[in-house]
């Protein structure tokens, strides 16, 4: 009898035989050889810090009126925080995790091959038991959006999200993208900052040191060298980005800022004096001015950088945190998580973009999958979870480079569940979904069109065989359109999806009656929260 292995931890680095070396960063981090990195990037120094929640005391009347004035914000922009997983390396979504169907919808359910290609035995098939009392197997539709019932996405979504899971929904859009390769643009990131989400300290977060800020590329049209990330690992590298110089300790806060408050005011009276008749002094002008303000309102907010620590954020970690002080000391990830999560939910960054490390876990097992496909439904569970505290909306994208599939063995292990084992790379079962919490109540799908409601669950539909039928949406078969299919929802979201062909003059979603039907939901915000 062959000796049964013990499925490899979540941070064990996975060595494939039919796999070369790995090379690159890419390659090394989606066979975790190496962390997903968390990453904040920033326009400007300045930018880089407010608390939306509370000032920790006031600038003087005159600073405070100019703060407007040089678009100093202490809240953002006023758009739903963004955040998005990138899972590296292929992960699972399709079936095993998110459920998926044909045209009909998530329910309209596929062959039994189909379900065993994406992991799933035939006593693990999804199926309506009784219509009439909406009893079913394997169903489980508590995020709005339905589940298998023994995702581990799931699982660890419901473990964290205690509080947010009755206001949650979302939608699967099935999208087949390429194994292995640094070539699909999935980060959406530059396109939600074009769409207005902005940060009072970041624009965006992300989490490698790359152009896009993540694991996958951006498509390259919509890239702004200006909003390169800035690399963030840990909750000391976000309170770091927090430097008022040496006033703060040789003085306390109150009287730091009554020095930079008349900084601002002995330049202010220097710069009356300049001649103003050409634009370009009274540029250097303002640039100068507001230069001051900011270096006052900063000083004023943030003199004391632990108010953007994740570690001391009760609803973050200890006794009634989201984490356990043993859990958050533990994992690097959850560390990673809270910072991004902080940053973002906040209003500090617009948005931001986590990725975690080493899902091409086709290792001839299930349990190693399903251990990191739990942590990282942990990981989703706690960026909702701290919305659901803060008060505010959130939209969580979940997507990853690729996808696998299994041949129909099983691992009948603990870790296992007697699910199908991953034997290889599929890029045909790949699909992306997005999770929207609303602190006001469920997220209502898309009525604004003729199509039944449920069929805006999902934005496509797999072929009964397992595998996307890619003439099902513009995303089908093309992930720069994929990318674009999540800007459309985010910009719904906000009630301004008509904004959309503005923005994005050369997308390719078709006109507004095809765009209506890649909607997931109805508005839950007017333009901003």
């Amino acid at each position: 009898m062959a000796k049964r292995r013990l499925p490899l931890s979540p941070d064990a680095p996975l060595r494939h035989p039919d796999h070369r070396q790995p090379m690159t960063r890419r390659e090394f981090i989606a066979q975790g050889f190496r962390a997903g990195l968390g990453l904040v990037t920033a326009p400007t120094l300045f930018s880089l810090f407010a608390d939306p929640r509370a000032a920790r005391a006031a600038l003087s009347a005159d600073l405070e009126a100019l703060k407007s004035g040089c678009g100093i914000a202490t809240l953002g922009a006023g758009k739903i925080p963004f955040i998005c997983f990138d899972l590296a390396g292929g992960a699972n979504i399709s079936g095993s995790n998110v459920l998926v169907g044909m045209q009909g919808g998530q329910l309209d359910f596929l062959s039994s091959a189909g379900y065993s290609k994406l992991g799933l035995p035939g006593d693990m098939i999804p199926s309506i038991v009784n219509p009439q009392t909406g009893v079913n197997d394997f169903i489980n539709a508590d995020l709005g959006l339905a589940f298998h019932s023994d995702s581990a996405f799931l699982r660890g979504i419901l473990e964290k999200a205690t509080a947010a899971a009755p206001n949650i929904n979302g939608a699967v859009i099935p999208a087949r993208s390429d194994n292995d390769t640094a070539n699909n643009p999935h980060n959406p990131m530059y396109g939600i900052r074009r769409a207005g989400a902005d940060g009072s300290l970041l624009g965006l977060i992300g989490s490698q040191s790359s152009v896009s800020g993540g694991n996958s590329v951006a498509p390259a049209t919509m890239i702004d060298t200006t909003a390169r990330p800035t690399k963030v690992d840990r909750p000391s590298d976000v309170t770091g980005l927090v430097d008022t110089g040496q006033l703060i300790g040789v003085l306390n806060q109150s009287d730091a800022v009554a020095v930079m408050e008349s900084v601002e005011r002995i330049s202010q009276m220097q710069l009356n004096r300049v001649d103003t008749k050409l634009t370009t002094d009274a540029v250097i002008k303002d640039l100068v001015r507001c230069g001051y303000v900011k270096a006052a309102d900063i000083t004023d907010r943030f003199g004391d950088p632990s108010v953007l620590n994740p570690a001391l954020d009760t609803n973050i970690v200890g006794p009634t945190g989201i984490f356990t002080q043993a859990e958050f000391d533990g994992d690097a990830e959850f560390r990673k998580t809270a910072s991004v999560m902080k940053m973002v939910i906040n209003g500090f960054a617009g948005a931001g973009t986590i990725t975690m490390g080493g899902f091409d876990y086709h290792t001839g097992d299930r349990a190693t999958g399903e251990l990191r496909d739990l942590r990282a439904g942990r990981c989703m569970g706690a960026c909702l979870e701290y919305a659901a505290r803060v008060g505010v909306p959130l939209m969580l994208y979940v997507f990853s480079d690729g996808s696998l599939a299994s041949n129909g063995a099983t691992d009948d292990s603990v870790e296992g569940r007697g699910k199908g084992v991953w034997t290889g790379d599929n890029s045909s079962t790949a699909a992306s979904f997005f999770l929207v919490y609303n602190p006001g109540g469920r997220a209502q799908l898309f009525s604004g069109d003729s199509l039944p409601p449920e069929q805006h669950r999902q934005l496509g539909y797999f072929r009964a065989d397992g595998s996307v039928d890619t003439a099902s949406s513009p995303a089908a078969n093309n992930v720069n359109l994929l990318v674009q299919t999540v800007l459309l929802n985010y910009m719904a979201l906000h009630g301004e999806q008509a904004r959309f062909p503005v923005l994005f003059p050369d997308h390719a979603l078709g006109s507004a009656t095809l765009m209506d039907r890649l909607t997931a939901f109805d508005p839950i915000v007017n333009g901003t929260i």
